[in-house]
């Protein structure tokens, strides 16, 4: 065991702060709504045998058309001199049940033929959805009223038509995500391991499937209860003496202005009731969608919050910096728990310089590359203190308006994966002129030319051509030439390059690491290129900042950390890189993990993986110590010259 190994603090484990489905849906005051007014509506309707109410089927005609808070009778009595009160309850019971009941039966052979034909295709898809479509063709009311005069009036028989009509609704739904799905990766890799059709479709699509069948029976519920009252509204669903909401109001519709209570009655529970569901349907939908459960049902904003509070911003550094970025502080309020992505980054980069920000995954590199010009999704994400200044303007500072005419203009990105950055059904032409005229006053033909400039300079052949091109048409290193054109498209002073050459092979990442340095060469472009390799680095960076555990640790020139490294970790990820004609070297990996971010160490956050921790670096604050204008590293025992990690 090694003495980093023994003197690592044993930390006992958190509880997971993430909020669980229950508080997403407290959180959602509607839904929090809708929920108390449906379980309490339920809760009356299933006590309605053992609660003290009269017979709702006697009848008392010397009682008739009592007004509501009479004596003993709390909402009145119908023309019948039947209770209204112990109607309304036991009609709503009825009402509830059969609208339940028909969407269960609707998502269950809905959900059924939509995953068959999803999953089959071909000639069994066409004969089920030709059929679906056949029933869709009718208006859905008229197609239950007709089932309803062939198999006759009657509460049975309305929740079938109601669950008949409503079955091709489910089907299509069903049927597009399944057939979305079974093209998918995983479903591939099931039938490689020999599972049959079935064990595919129930084992593997099914659950992918589930939330939205459990969505859209949520929002499908009321819905149901609507058109089962409406028939019984019609005199085709509950059969005197049998009350349910919508017969009650149709006994009501003949006395409406001598006796309105008697139709108000049952038409206020009708809306009550449909409303709490949606309502309640409406969290259920929010709460199962993973992109929204982050402590807050808000849809993420169009810019990151600012909340840098009463804390003092940050003036710039007088380095005459194009970009200067001031202890930026950047959080993510999840549940309880707060995560400090980016803990106080400060980095400034010059025209035509090329800046190299390099990390493990999970180091806050993109973060703080997003955070620069208000990317980060608000929820979760905040900007909580610092300052970035473009050009001496406080970019955080700035209006909405201001920072949209940045992002594309002044500041430009590009991102990790092209395809994912580029729209499917948008031709690279119509896209790189969107860029263009968003920032330039230009008609359609000049923008044409500009577009065709621009791929041009970017050495994709046949450039005109190209513009009637898809995304999916073009190979990964094409589709990074056109992110780039699209970067350079208003000659932006920033380019932000997040790791564009990750994903592709090493004769493509070549390419567009020559192409990237010769146009900020020719355009005087500042570059903040975010990567985990030192050996695009080493080609492309003037300066390199080593960001851990969302601080930077290390910063200096290309040269100066390369060659001598003054953080263990620097120098840990320097020996992970593999070196032409050494082919014994060993290749050291770092051992251990790098701490959470909700829940850094005091001290020095990279101690517990450290070779040279020592009882000092588990304390206090340990600051980023600049030796002149240039080297900076955050470290209480640097490595010396030469010295090993």
């Amino acid at each position: 065991m090694t003495d980093t190994a023994l003197t690592a603090q044993a930390k006992p484990k958190q509880k997971s702060s993430r909020p669980g489905t229950l508080a997403l849906l407290l959180n959602n005051t509607l839904a929090t709504t809708g929920l108390v007014l449906l379980v309490a509506i339920c809760l009356i309707a299933l006590a309605a045998p053992i609660l003290p109410l009269p017979d709702p089927d006697v009848t008392a005609p010397a009682n008739r058309l009592l007004p509501v808070f009479s004596e003993g009778h709390l909402l009145g009595t119908d023309h019948l001199g039947r209770d209204l009160l112990s109607r309304l309850i036991w009609g709503t019971q009825v009402s509830l049940a059969v609208g339940l009941s028909a969407t269960i039966i609707a998502a269950f052979f809905g959900s059924l033929l939509g995953l068959v034909a999803g999953y089959a295709g071909g000639r069994t898809d066409t004969l089920i959805m030709r059929g679906i479509d056949m029933v869709m063709a009718f208006p859905y009311i008229l197609l239950a009223l007709a089932i309803v005069a062939v198999l006759g009036p009657g509460l049975l028989n309305a929740l079938y038509a109601i669950a008949l009509v409503n079955i091709p609704f489910f089907a299509r739904n069903i049927r597009g995500i399944t057939l979305g799905l079974s093209r998918r990766e995983f479903v591939d890799a099931a039938r490689l391991s020999g599972k049959s059709p079935a064990q595919i479709l129930f084992i593997e699509i099914l659950p992918n499937v589930l939330p939205v069948i459990v969505i859209t029976m949520s929002t499908t519920v009321g819905w149901m209860i609507l058109e089962t009252a409406g028939l019984s509204f019609l005199g085709l669903g509950a059969q005197p003496p049998q009350a349910d909401l919508g017969s009650m109001l149709g006994e009501g519709r003949k006395i409406l202005f001598t006796a309105p209570h008697v139709s108000i009655v049952p038409g206020l529970m009708i809306f009550v009731l449909v409303m709490s569901i949606n309502l309640f349907g409406d969290g259920v939908r929010d709460i199962l969608d993973p992109r929204l459960r982050a402590g807050s049902l808000t849809r993420p904003v169009a810019r990151t919050a600012v909340e840098r509070g009463n804390s003092e911003v940050p003036p710039p550094s007088g380095q005459a910096a194009l970009l200067d970025v001031r202890e930026m502080r950047t959080e993510f309020q999840i549940g309880t728990s707060v995560y400090k992505a980016v803990g106080g980054v400060s980095l400034g980069l010059k025209d035509g310089e090329c800046l190299g920000l390099v990390g493990e995954s999970g180091s806050g590199k993109s973060v703080t590359a997003m955070s620069i010009m208000g990317l980060v999704p608000t929820p979760p994400g905040r900007i909580a203190g610092g300052a970035a200044y473009l050009e001496g303007e406080d970019l955080f500072a700035a209006s909405d308006k201001r920072i949209r005419k940045l992002r594309g203009g002044s500041v430009a990105y590009v991102f990790q994966d092209p395809l994912s950055t580029l729209h499917p059904l948008f031709t690279v032409g119509d896209q790189l002129k969107e860029a263009i005229t968003t920032h330039q006053p230009l008609s359609g033909k000049e923008a044409t030319a500009r577009a065709i400039e621009l791929l041009s300079l970017v050495r994709i052949p046949n450039a005109k051509e190209r513009l009637s091109a898809y995304p999916h048409e073009l190979s990964g290193g094409m589709r990074q030439r056109v992110c780039i054109a699209m970067a350079l498209a208003n000659d932006a002073r920033v380019l932000i390059a997040d790791e564009p050459t990750t994903a592709l092979d090493v004769t493509v990442q070549s390419q567009i690491l020559t192409l990237m340095n010769g146009l900020r060469r020719e355009r005087n472009a500042a570059i903040l290129f975010i990567t985990h390799d030192f050996g695009v680095v080493s080609a492309l960076c003037d300066r390199v900042a080593v960001m851990y555990a969302g601080r930077i640790v290390e910063t200096g020139t290309t040269e100066d950390v390369l060659n001598n490294p003054q953080h263990p970790y620097t120098a840990k990820l320097i020996e992970c890189v593999p070196v032409l004609g050494q082919p014994d070297r060993r290749l050291d990996a770092i051992a251990g993990r790098p701490p959470v971010v909700n829940n850094l160490p005091d001290g020095c956050a990279f101690a517990d993986r450290c070779p040279r921790v020592k009882p000092d670096c588990r304390t206090g604050e340990i600051e980023l110590v600049t030796s002149d204008g240039e080297r900076g590293v955050r470290c209480l025992h640097p490595l010396s010259e030469g010295a090993a990690a």
